[in-house]
């Protein structure tokens, strides 16, 4: 045996911060890559795609090691819990991991590893099970069925209410292909800021391609073009110099079409209603240009402070960072544009935000979708006769989506009506509401996102 790499130790300290302190996977992996010290690219990009399956595949593997170990989960150590989390979506998930590796890298790290830290006495446990998972894989995996939600959800690492929404709501063909799609590593995709950026990653070292935005068709007239890259490989310290100078944004294709579908004109007035962390703020901003201006509203002081500086690293000092609630605000009006990307469940980026999937319960997306109703009344408010608003949502639920748009626009004196997006891009046309777009992950190479756009009347 040998001790556990740094990838392998930075993973697992993000599966134990995650569910043992509540940590949220991207900022453990943050920092968890910075106090281990490991600025190889290789060796990183292994840290995140180990960590992120591990927490993903949490359903999956407890099920798993209650089988191998004739014990519930909760009767674990959580530390041996945390070893055999990783190792069995290793041994089980990930091709790239040789059995052996897996199953002696699992011993080690429930041991405490070879570096003096704390030796665990249930390190036995973790041989056993893991070696049973080795023996027995293909069986273990061949018995994982999806004829039922249940069934999915179990197979898929979902929760069963996730898997009944979709479902009863897009059958199970669809539900079975956006379950699956939710495990797969997310591409990495970034938003130039500055002319020149693809050049001079490309020189770098950088293995790039262009990005286009879902469901093809062509920019609006006028419209500030959105230049996509998508990173396939190469030097991971020159993409983060870059975001780090302000001239590369991380922004999936559908979290741009959202900015895009604003169709923000040079002079522009723009009301950024729920604006953190600012990649779309930042959209509207190039879009706006120097003659324009953008209103970003946060109500969390510590989130627009973060949107504040990363406007001022990107060089959009004519973003206004507006710090309170977008519901009880008062916003003026008169707006050109208005963007309303509303909180919600988030069911579009379960691949790329591995722990979002154990944050949200089944009562969240009634209680959300009131709160997106209330923004999207406001946002609409906001506008200036024969101004546009688009609503956008990076989830896949009819009740935060279709519905969301259909109370609003009901709304006694809204007077509004939906521009139709669907029209300019119907391969990704609302299959229910064929004038608004819904991105589906797998299908359209993105994050999902649902975006709506309508008109104030004049």
């Amino acid at each position: 045996m040998s001790a556990p790499t740094p990838a392998r130790r930075v993973a697992y300290e993000v599966l134990r911060r995650v569910f043992e302190h509540g940590a949220y996977a991207d900022r453990s992996l943050r920092s968890a890559l910075a106090r281990a010290g490991v600025e190889d690219g290789r060796e990183r990009a292994l840290a995140q795609r180990i960590a992120y399956g591990a927490v993903q595949r949490r359903a999956t593997t407890d099920h798993f090691v209650s089988r191998l170990a004739s014990r519930p989960v909760s009767r674990i150590d959580r530390p041996l819990i945390a070893a055999l989390r990783l190792g069995l979506f290793e041994l089980l998930f990930d091709d790239a991991a040789a059995a052996h590796a897996a199953v002696d890298q699992a011993v080690e790290l429930a041991k405490g590893g070879r570096d003096g830290g704390r030796r665990h006495r249930g390190a036995g446990l973790v041989n056993a099970v893991m070696r049973r998972a080795a023996r027995d894989r293909d069986s273990l995996l061949a018995g994982l069925g999806d004829e039922t939600p249940a069934e999915a959800a179990l197979r898929h690492s979902l929760p069963e209410w996730i898997a009944e929404l979709w479902w009863s709501e897009r059958g199970p063909e669809e539900a079975r292909a956006l379950m699956a799609a939710a495990n797969v590593p997310p591409e990495r995709v970034y938003r130039c800021l500055a002319p020149g950026t693809a050049e001079r990653l490309a020189a770098a070292g950088v293995e790039l391609e262009h990005a286009a935005l879902p469901g093809g068709g062509e920019a609006p007239a006028g419209a500030e073009p959105v230049e996509l890259l998508r990173v396939t490989g190469g030097s991971w310290g020159a993409v983060e110099a870059a975001i780090e100078s302000g001239s590369l944004l991380p922004q999936s294709p559908g979290s741009a079409l959202a900015g895009a579908a604003l169709d923000v004109q040079p002079g522009d007035r723009v009301l950024d209603l729920c604006a953190a962390p600012g990649i779309k703020a930042t959209q509207l901003a190039a879009a706006a240009g120097e003659d324009g201006s953008v209103v970003a509203v946060e109500r969390d002081r510590g989130r627009a402070a973060e949107l504040e500086r990363l406007c001022e690293r990107a060089g959009y000092g004519q973003v206004e960072v507006l710090v309170g609630d977008g519901t009880e605000l008062d916003l003026g009006s008169g707006y050109d544009r208005v963007l309303v990307d509303a909180p919600c469940t988030g069911l579009g980026t379960l691949a790329s935000r591995p722990d979002a999937r154990w944050r949200r319960e089944a009562g969240d997306v009634a209680e959300l979708a009131t709160l997106q109703t209330t923004l999207l009344r406001s946002g609409l408010r906001a506008l200036r006769p024969g101004g546009r608003a688009v609503y956008s949502v990076c989830t896949i639920s009819s009740v935060e989506s279709r519905g969301v748009v259909d109370d609003a626009l009901c709304e006694r004196g809204a007077d509004a009506a939906p521009i139709d997006l669907g029209a300019r891009r119907p391969a990704i046309a609302d299959a229910e509401q064929p004038r608004s777009l819904q991105v589906l992950p797998g299908r359209d190479r993105s994050d999902g996102f649902f975006i709506a756009a309508m008109e104030r009347g004049t």
